[in-house]
């Protein structure tokens, strides 16, 4: 019997997730439930699967949480604030822990399970784009083991021959990391100058919330996928490869030096990736619908468009700079997208922050926690600086 701690259960992920362990009762018990601030929302989640630890990370939400616990008789322990999210991460209540907390908040909570010789079963992007060395190292001293949720990563990890996370020796070419193009595949620059909060987060094929939305609708997200896949197996940045594929059916794929390329498919529903990684290496019934080819009929693939859409090409580029150029991208990203959906900042100008960000904030090496947390506030300090002048 899996233990497993959900941070961010109140998120696409933990719906996900949950609905795995409601659908096998006798494998996974959901032990431990996190949320940031949804206090209503978490506490019925707690009074449906009778968790033993509950946490809040707005500790001034912990007295409402509590009191809806009562009333509702789940009966489990109530946590809050940021250190009893390192708690719940790295405590004995668990064995396996999903990070699906969103952006730079999920970062010390993600390394404390590292650290605790968790099974990292990681959506948390952000946490090893910014800290994407450090995170490797918790993983070797803990001893625990780390299985990507992201759709891209997990495709790719299931291509990989088994057990093997690391490109030397397996005769890989490229890992190609198919994305969907968003909601604005095939506009130009002219197109999405007046582009709204509302039509960037209504993504064409999965459902996601408004911040990885968007990064979807810039092709910021698989910019930082691409930095992910450099931390995960080892790959340098020129044998990583972004394939536009509107169809997302295929999820990615993994090209050989004999030629060939293997491919995982399958139709979008998150609940493949969460359940291959939470009971890896057997396979469960997920709940998906079974894929038909026939019905899909046509898989088609085209190259991104770097000129439209920049974001991806910052990534590239902080990938390469090194050091906390990544954190730099990353935090200012957070930003202009926070801006955005406030509507303070116009859609085109999300990759201008970003980019003036990586001109103005030194980057320096990421040898510590300390280092990269102060390129993140930083950076935050310079990105609020441009958004306010824009």
């Amino acid at each position: 019997m899996r233990r497993i701690a959900i941070l961010g259960a109140t998120g696409s992920i933990g719906a996900s997730t949950l609905d795995l362990v409601a659908r096998h009762p006798d494998r996974f018990r959901a032990t431990v439930l996190a949320a940031h601030r949804s206090v209503d929302a978490l506490a019925e989640l707690c009074a449906r699967f009778r968790p033993d630890v509950a946490v809040i990370a707005d500790a001034s939400c912990e007295a409402a949480l509590r009191d809806r616990i009562a009333a509702n008789g789940a009966g489990c322990r109530v946590l809050a604030g940021p250190d009893a999210l390192l708690e719940a991460a790295s405590g004995p209540h668990c064995d396996t822990v999903v990070a699906a907390i969103v952006g730079a908040a999920g970062l010390e909570s993600t390394l404390a399970a590292a650290r605790a010789g968790k099974r990292l079963l990681l959506a948390n992007k952000e946490a090893i784009v910014m800290a994407g060395a450090l995170l490797k190292a918790a993983l070797d001293d803990g001893g625990g083991e780390l299985l990507p949720l992201d759709s891209e990563h997990n495709a790719i990890f299931q291509c990989l021959p088994a057990t093997r996370t690391s490109l030397a020796g397996v005769g890989v070419r490229r890992l190609l990391l198919t994305a969907s193009g968003g909601p604005f595949r095939g506009r130009t620059r002219a197109d999405l100058g007046t582009i709204t909060p509302a039509q960037a987060c209504a993504h064409p094929n999965w459902s996601m919330g408004r911040k990885i939305s968007v990064d979807s609708a810039t092709l910021m997200n698989k910019g930082l996928e691409v930095i992910e896949a450099h931390h995960l197996f080892d790959a340098a940045p020129d044998r990583i490869e972004v394939v536009v594929h509107p169809q997302s059916i295929v999820h990615s794929m993994v090209e050989y030096a004999d030629g060939s390329v293997l491919a995982q498919l399958g139709n979008p529903d998150m609940r493949t990736a969460i359940a291959y990684a939470l009971a890896w290496p057997e396979r469960i019934d997920a709940g998906v619908t079974p894929l038909d080819l026939l019905r899909t009929a046509r898989l088609d693939f085209e190259p991104p468009d770097l000129d439209t859409f920049r974001c991806l090409a910052l990534a590239y580029a902080a990938l390469r700079a090194g050091g906390t150029a990544t954190t730099v991208l990353n935090a200012a990203n957070e930003e202009a997208v926070a801006a955005f959906l406030d509507e303070r900042l116009p859609f085109l100008a999300i990759a201008e922050t970003i980019e003036r960000c990586l001109d103005t904030v030194d980057s320096v090496p990421a040898s510590d926690l300390d280092a990269i947390l102060d390129a993140d506030s930083a950076a935050r300090r310079e990105a609020r600086r441009i958004i306010a002048a824009l």
